[in-house]
């Protein structure tokens, strides 16, 4: 008579829930930032931009966050970015070029919300200037905020002076 033994399969089993048991405690060291998605997070454009964002910007490192196409940086959250809010239309708010993108920028207290201009969908940044630069954001986050093409830009008074009239 033969006696079986079945340890083979009680091996993978317990290896399976020792992983399963470090992943419960090493996602409870840094818990996803709670970040509302946008109106128009589920857009396709979002994705090229979401996967080409930076690991860090300045010191702060990326965090998961718990909504598609939004983005946090920092612990506590410096920079907060979210894909597919409103586009913006004219405005006489502030706008800046870093890089090839344009940025309305409305300076708050403390947080200011720097919008994608000329894009669509359009990416916020939400971020405090006291605690981490807007140019520095701006700057690492331009590359990937590039990946959702442009139809539109700034213009400022110079530009305005320079149409021909009736324009």
């Amino acid at each position: 008579m033969h006696q079986f033994r079945f340890l083979a399969p009680a091996r993978p089993l317990r290896m399976l829930a020792a992983a399963a048991a470090a992943g419960i405690v090493l996602s409870a060291c840094s818990p996803a930032v709670d970040v509302a998605p946008a109106k128009d997070a589920a857009n396709a454009a979002c994705a090229p931009m979401m996967v080409a964002l930076p690991d860090t910007i300045g010191e702060a490192k990326l965090r998961k966050t718990n909504s598609q196409a939004t983005a946090a940086w920092g612990d506590p959250s410096l920079v907060i970015l979210r894909c597919g809010v409103n586009v913006p239309g004219p405005t006489t708010d502030r706008c800046v070029s870093v890089n090839g993108v344009d940025w309305v920028i409305k300076e708050g207290d403390p947080v200011w919300t720097l919008t994608t201009f000329g894009r669509e969908p359009a990416t916020e940044i939400l971020l405090d200037p006291d605690k981490i630069s807007s140019a520095t954001v701006t700057a690492e986050l331009a590359a990937a905020a590039a990946k959702v093409p442009a139809s539109r830009n700034c213009v400022g008074q110079a530009d305005l002076q320079n149409l021909p009239p009736g324009q």
